[in-house]
């Protein structure tokens, strides 16, 4: 989508922008592929907070996204591209022959009216998807899978794609936007193409209240608080943390500290970390 400029007609609207929504095709989602979605503020089942800075926001349903693209041998037709509230990619939806509707991440060039399928025989284009062993060396993908049959769990954000680089026995080698090389079964299914909505990232919120439409609540610095909130709190005017590293409010080492498993099995699987 095309990025718009607001005048300044006030101080939240200076520097705004926002989308134009020029590629949408309709505003009004397919009901029977909606389902309620009720607010947690970042809450666990037991009620307790497990993520910091959550809570208010816009009520929103949830879109019911294919992410298996296990209709193999049907061909759908792509019908509308709508806007999703919950994912920075806008979405698309999918008619099939059979009568089933349903909706997917739409990848970049997407039209209506466009015919895509899945399978191991479908073809190399936009949209369709495919085990990973079907896939020639250089093709960007999307949608990508871990295990077979579970549905797509990698590069699903708007602009994001990852690359194919070849076959190695039963594994597949894929290079993913943060530069991680890692090997993926070669019967986990990948869409062809890039996602769309890569404007996404230069949008400019503009205002605080903007973010909390988001669910987003402020993020306070542990070095203004008092030393009862804070490890990093206290002291006289501006001080620094004045620990041997820094802490979460409850003591823990954090900002820069490795939490991965050190024995964690897929560690096998990647051939190149990610850019540090």
């Amino acid at each position: 989508m095309a990025i718009k400029h607001y005048k300044a007609t006030t101080n939240g609207r200076r520097n705004m922008t926002g989308y134009d929504f020029s590629v949408l095709t309709t505003d009004k989602p397919e009901k029977t592929l909606l389902s309620s979605q009720k607010q947690k503020a970042g809450r666990n089942s037991q009620g307790k907070i497990t993520v910091r800075h959550k809570g208010g926001g816009h009520k929103r349903a949830y879109r019911i996204i294919d992410f298996k693209r296990n209709k193999d041998g049907v061909v759908g037709t792509i019908k509308t591209i709508e806007y999703d509230p919950n994912r920075s990619a806008n979405i698309a939806l999918v008619h099939y022959e059979d009568g089933v509707k349903t909706y997917i991440i739409a990848p970049k060039g997407i039209k209506v009216g466009q015919k895509i399928e899945s399978g191991p025989q479908a073809d190399i284009q936009v949209g369709n998807a495919l085990p990973l062993a079907n896939i020639p060396v250089g093709t960007f993908v999307h949608n990508i899978e871990l295990k077979p049959g579970k549905g797509a769990q990698l590069v699903r954000s708007a602009g994001a794609s990852a690359q194919v680089l070849g076959q190695e026995g039963k594994y597949v080698l894929v290079k993913l936007a943060s530069g991680e090389v890692r090997m993926i079964l070669a019967t986990c299914r990948a869409t062809v193409g890039v996602v769309g909505n890569e404007q996404h990232e230069l949008i400019n919120k503009g205002k605080a209240g903007r973010s909390r439409w988001l669910s987003i609540r402020p993020t306070v610095r542990g070095s203004v608080m008092n030393p009862n909130d804070h490890p990093h709190g206290g002291g006289e005017g501006r001080a620094p943390i004045g620990h041997p590293s820094p802490m979460s409010p409850w003591g823990k080492p954090t900002l820069g500290l490795k939490t991965r498993k050190t024995r964690k099995k897929s560690s096998n699987l990647i051939i190149r970390e990610r850019k540090r």
